[in-house]
């Protein structure tokens, strides 16, 4: 399908959009500039008066935070591009792979960035050139908020408005308290513990968002991370002083969600706390925030403060019980979009009625 052009006879195709936030294409100063200018001139992510931030944002983030991001990036960057956009292709082909075994019909699973590129739009493209006149968008982020989740539905929005013929939409709002999600965490966790033992602490840190987004009402993402760190919690049969949810990744200066990782690796370290392993159960895909932030700057935070053993717990990935989540979850929201067939004899009448 091209153009919003639809042949008569076509099968109707099934496309899912599994939606990350984001990459910048290299890095690198110019590439994180750009990427950094689209993230953070999302009124959902900086939810400041937009003629405020626009002079912060051009005066004194945009000239200095690029090249120090392009620096930390480049810390992850492997010879085949970004960890997060390898990761989610092959999460995209294990679930297609996975649905078409399933699912009674034609279907398509295509990757699409909220951020940078692959754009929602190329994906869209593809899913419409492929027949897919029905589409599920499946944002990769278990738990709700209104700076991922919401933001993803208004990129949605965008593309739609540039097309003539809408498909049928769907959209998978989150997964936080699913079951074989939180028996994927309990598995990777397991395996860690079964081959180095069961640390003193285990930290469930997640992506922060400013207070002021929750406390206000707008945003019911804490409570969110703070049920799948008790459920986790209680697949694991870990008591209170075994466990903490804590919030990573601050940018600006207001409060963030607390208690902030960086602050409780510190306090844990200096109290004697030796043994310490980090989950992060809100990223779907490792990415510069697992990675550079968790397994790299703040291991060293709790070893130079006198931690003795630091494991960073792997996100989920494309691992077999993480994509069977993931197709659960798909399938549900897929109910009564069997594959069905356009009649390939419409009556004059018919054609004379169908508007393009």
């Amino acid at each position: 399908m091209k153009n919003d052009v639809r042949e008569h006879g076509e099968t109707t195709a099934t496309g899912i959009l599994l939606a990350n936030l984001g990459t910048p294409d290299a890095p690198t100063t110019p590439a994180l500039r750009k990427y950094l200018r689209q993230f953070l001139s999302d009124p959902r992510v900086i939810q400041l008066p937009k003629w405020k931030w626009q002079i912060i944002l051009n005066l004194f983030v945009l000239p200095t935070r690029p090249a120090k991001s392009a620096e930390a990036y480049r810390e992850v960057w492997t010879d085949e591009g970004s960890p997060l956009l390898i990761i989610t292709r092959e999460q995209a082909a294990k679930l297609e792979t996975a649905l078409r075994e399933r699912f009674d019909g034609p279907l398509h699973v295509a990757v699409g960035m909220r951020y940078g590129n692959p754009s929602m739009d190329a994906a869209l493209k593809e899913l419409e050139e492929k027949g897919c006149r029905r589409i599920l968008l499946f944002p990769a982020y278990p738990q709700y908020s209104a700076t991922t989740t919401a933001s993803t539905f208004d990129e949605m929005a965008e593309c739609f408005k540039t097309r003539g013929w809408l498909p049928e939409f769907r959209m998978v709002r989150d997964y936080y308290d699913h079951p074989l999600y939180i028996e994927a965490l309990k598995h990777t966790v397991e395996e860690v513990w079964a081959e180095g033992g069961k640390p003193d602490k285990l930290l469930m840190s997640f992506h922060g968002i400013p207070t002021r987004y929750f406390v206000e009402g707008r945003d019911p993402y804490h409570c969110l991370c703070q049920k799948t760190g008790r459920l986790l919690a209680e697949s694991l049969g870990l008591n209170e002083d075994e466990y903490l949810v804590s919030f990573q990744s601050l940018f600006g200066r207001e409060e963030w969600l607390k208690p902030y990782t960086d602050a409780t690796l510190k306090g844990w370290a200096k109290d004697g706390v030796e043994k310490v392993d980090v989950i992060c159960p809100g990223f779907s895909a490792d990415c510069l925030e697992t990675i550079e932030e968790i397994d790299q700057e703040n291991r060293e935070y709790f070893e130079e403060g006198g931690g003795k053993q630091y494991r960073y717990i792997a996100a989920l990935n494309a691992r077999d019980d993480h994509v069977a989540c993931l197709t659960e979850v798909a399938l549900h929201h897929l109910q009564g979009w069997g594959g069905t067939r356009v009649s390939t004899k419409p009556t004059e009448q018919q054609v004379a009625n169908w508007k393009y």
